[in-house]
């Protein structure tokens, strides 16, 4: 129906000068306006003060995504989203969308390349070592959902998402586009308690999520959880603790979906969420794991 992916998310938060230190720590590049930070392609993060009357009202108690613009193919789509919601621009948990014409613009990223026997494809060249990571764009946003039912109803049938594997009854993986990335918006069940788990920024490949973890780890930022590997959708993660409200990661590698894919049902459980994955994060200095216990409660585990 027109959807192109995530244009842009806009922050309530309490103390905006953490919040810019975060954003220009993550990789985010700055603009004219100090609030607005933007990754590669063109997408924006775009920080408020919470208390700001402008602001629509907050889903959840604390720093939080006030709003969602999705980014549409053309002027018609928007007008047909619009025409389908009538007056209604909240989602079944009241969070805020807006729809615009995208202006975010294609980026073709370069991974490093891997080699494996009988098949080189980095020759004379080492593996490069980052000292952070480049956001190319938002990738999805993951939502507690007051009504699980209502929630997946609404992003299907009204938004014109297309689902990709879930958890019946507890999550689903929705994508924008086909073909595309696995999923642009996660639904979880949360009755009663609506809120945000964590918005995701796309990076070009493992090394980058590596670096970038770790150089946020040098800048005193705290892991929730990671670097780890998701066997639905296959990408490599690293979640942190932010002053924007709810864990931020760092992911890259996803499945890419076509026509052809077929979307799977799994039992929602820990080893679901990760293959693998280090709890306390790497430290900084040493670059050696950070012995920690997951008790985020966030359904890692």
């Amino acid at each position: 129906m027109g959807l192109s992916g995530i244009d842009a998310v806009i922050f309530g938060v309490a103390d905006m000068e953490a919040a810019r230190r975060f954003c220009l720590d993550w990789g985010l590049h700055a603009s004219d306006d100090p609030r607005r930070f933007t990754t590669l392609d063109g997408g924006e993060v775009i920080l408020r003060m919470a208390d700001d009357p402008a602001l629509p009202p907050a889903i959840e108690p604390g720093n939080t995504v006030r709003e969602v613009i999705w980014g549409m193919e053309d002027q018609a789509s928007v007008d047909a989203v619009h025409a389908r919601l009538r007056e209604t621009r909240r989602d079944p948990n009241g969070l805020a969308l807006s729809f615009r014409v995208t202006r975010r613009h294609r980026i073709v990223a370069h991974p490093t390349p891997v080699n494996a026997p009988g098949s080189p494809n980095r020759i004379d060249q080492r593996s490069p070592v980052h000292t952070g990571a480049d956001p190319i764009k938002l990738g999805h946003i993951v939502l507690f959902a007051s009504d699980f039912a209502a929630m997946r109803a609404f992003y299907i049938d009204t938004i014109g998402f297309t689902l990709s594997d879930e958890y019946p009854g507890h999550g689903a993986f929705l994508r924008c586009t086909t073909p595309g990335e696995h999923h642009n918006l996660f639904i979880l069940n949360r009755p009663g308690k609506p809120g945000v788990n964590h918005v995701a920024f796309t990076l070009a490949d493992i090394h980058q999520v590596i670096g970038g973890g770790i150089a946020m780890a040098q800048k005193g930022w705290k892991t929730e959880i990671g670097p780890g590997r998701h066997p639905i959708s296959s990408a490599y993660f690293w979640y942190f603790h932010n002053p924007l409200g709810a864990p931020v990661e760092y992911y890259a590698d996803d499945d890419w979906c076509t026509e052809a894919w077929v979307p799977q049902q799994f039992v929602r459980k820990p080893e679901l969420f990760a293959e693998w994955a280090i709890a306390g994060g790497i430290d900084g200095t040493t670059r050696r794991q950070v012995v920690a216990i997951d008790n985020s409660g966030r359904g890692h585990a």
